[in-house]
């Protein structure tokens, strides 16, 4: 049940309450402040469990150096195989062919930017 009202109490013992309630108080939150310090615990946990925490980065060292390990089974249809081959062929025959054409047409590609560029080059600087 609630309390009955504090008129009957006298000031010095309402401060008194008040600083007893603020000690209370302080002291929670110390406790709270050292239950949440992680990184002094770990800290702590390793000087006293040095050789559990090795073998535990050990362990977790080797599990994931060796999971990648599994091999995948990969089933290829060998129609498919002679399709991604005929395609390879005329990919190449592709290539060869643009590098035939952009041979033949680089000198008139330089040729055109360098006219371009002496055109630009020879204009003389007036108002715009």
């Amino acid at each position: 049940m609630a309390e009955k009202s504090a008129g009957n109490k006298s000031i010095d013992e309402l401060k008194a309450e008040i600083a007893d309630s603020r000690e209370r108080v302080g002291r929670d939150l110390y406790g709270l402040r050292h239950e949440l310090n992680f990184p002094a615990k770990f800290r702590r946990s390793f000087r006293e469990q040095t050789v559990s925490w090795i073998t535990a980065a050990g362990a977790v060292g080797a599990l994931i150096a060796l999971a990648p390990m599994r091999r995948k089974k990969i089933y290829v249809d060998a129609k498919s195989s002679r399709k991604s081959q005929k395609k390879l062929i005329e990919t190449g025959f592709a290539l060869a062919a643009l590098k035939v054409v952009a041979s033949l047409a680089r000198p008139v590609i330089i040729e055109f930017v360098k006219n371009r560029l002496t055109d630009f080059g020879g204009r003389p600087r007036g108002k715009r």
